[in-house]
């Protein structure tokens, strides 16, 4: 087989993908896991919608679709270790937030090659973007501590 009978997304040219791009991927995979929390559609269909009603052009298709299945994959475990870290019952977190420290805590987990920092900095970003008006703080909080428990030797230096 060629490169040329390959069609699925390459990476940009350097080998490594954009900041932009992969910006951009975690704010579908954000709004997808908000949109599955009111709807419950099957993870698969959401995917298949984002990929149509988005311009995935300047997005890292490879990113989205790990994040939001792996995030579906990993959700009870996930949970389980932001619980400890709340200050209230998971389901009364709202669920932009909710959605924002899942996608971190999938990130600090499973996303080594993402520096502990970015992921934070990317959580809070968001949440000043979509969520409450002091959301950014309980993301800024959550990930924080999360961090120090998932890149003890990442956070050992701050």
């Amino acid at each position: 087989m060629t490169s040329t009978d390959d069609t699925s997304p390459q990476p940009p040219s350097s080998g490594q993908p954009k900041a932009g791009d992969r910006r951009r991927a975690r704010v579908l995979v954000m709004q997808a896991l908000y949109q599955r929390h009111f709807s419950r559609s099957a993870v698969s269909d959401i995917e298949a919608e984002f990929m149509v009603d988005n311009d995935m052009t300047k997005v890292d298709v490879l990113y989205f679709r790990d994040l939001l299945r792996g995030i579906h994959r990993e959700q009870g475990e996930l949970d389980a270790l932001l619980e400890p870290y709340l200050d209230r019952p998971l389901d009364e977190v709202d669920p932009i937030e909710l959605a924002i420290v899942r996608l971190g805590a999938y990130e600090l987990k499973n996303r080594l090659d993402v520096p502990y920092r970015v992921v934070i900095n990317e959580g809070i970003e968001l949440a000043k973007r979509f969520g409450g008006t002091e959301g950014h703080k309980f993301v800024n909080s959550i990930l924080d501590k999360l961090s120090g428990r998932l890149r003890l030797a990442e956070t050992r230096s701050r």
